[in-house]
């Protein structure tokens, strides 16, 4: 089984990890994809306070991972959203219905007390399959 590590170019990354890992299962691939939130600012902080644009910051992010990976958000079979105020299911489930609208995935969404990155208030995680 070969695991390869993807990393789009220009990607920053603070820790030890990789954005995703392709896994070739012989006859199809298995990607995972880390928990991705917002991007920052000059100040380790987030670019917006705003859910709804961190949202959409993170799933087209979350889709340039995909890309190097040789897949796209229509290749997710399950997502993870963590939000910071559950409150915010009613400014994000419609988001996620728009960039998923084609793959369904099951899906997980719960409320956590905190982010490494400051001000972020979603981090959504991925798994997609690709046939070769």
């Amino acid at each position: 089984m070969k695991v390869e590590n993807i990393k789009p170019e220009g990607y920053v990354m603070k820790g030890v990890y990789t954005p995703a890992k392709k896994i070739d299962l012989g006859d199809s691939y298995l990607i995972f994809v880390s928990g991705v939130q917002a991007p920052q600012g000059d100040l380790n902080e987030v670019a917006t306070e705003d859910v709804a644009e961190q949202t959409k910051l993170v799933f087209e992010e979350i889709n340039d991972i995909l890309k190097q990976a040789g897949a796209t958000l229509d290749d997710v079979v399950k997502a993870v959203i963590y939000l910071k105020d559950i409150n915010d299911f009613e400014i994000v489930s419609p988001i996620r219905a728009e960039y998923f609208k084609n793959s369904m995935p099951v899906s997980t969404m719960v409320e956590v007390s905190g982010f490494v990155r400051k001000g972020s208030k979603i981090e959504i995680e991925v798994t997609a399959l690709i046939e070769k």
